[in-house]
């Protein structure tokens, strides 16, 4: 019997998330993982063979060895770096997760 691994890959919009568990070799990468998810198939829309990659919030390749339990994130780009979102709130009294003030 082959030994092998399991893994989570996640994708999410700001309206459909998905999560997906799937069984791999020992050698496998995170394309193989994205690959055996079919995540492709749920998000027909985007373009996943374009956006970063990541494991536990860490950047790697799509070449990257996977471990059990490990999480492969498929990474969006950001619409708004996260200090200028602050700024943006501070300017209307607001702060991150709060409702505004006054």
């Amino acid at each position: 019997m082959t030994a092998t691994i399991r893994v989570e890959v996640v994708f999410a919009l700001p309206d459909k998330q998905r999560l997906v568990a799937v069984t791999l070799p020992t050698d496998a990468t995170v394309a193989d993982a994205i690959s055996q998810s079919s995540m492709s198939r749920h998000f027909p829309d985007e373009r996943l063979d374009d956006l970063e990659v990541g494991v536990w919030g860490r950047h790697v390749t799509r070449e990257h060895v996977l471990s059990d339990g490990d999480r492969v994130e498929i990474l969006r780009p950001l619409e708004l770096d996260p200090r200028e979102a602050r700024r943006q709130l501070a300017l209307l009294g607001q702060t991150m997760g709060n409702t505004p003030k006054g």
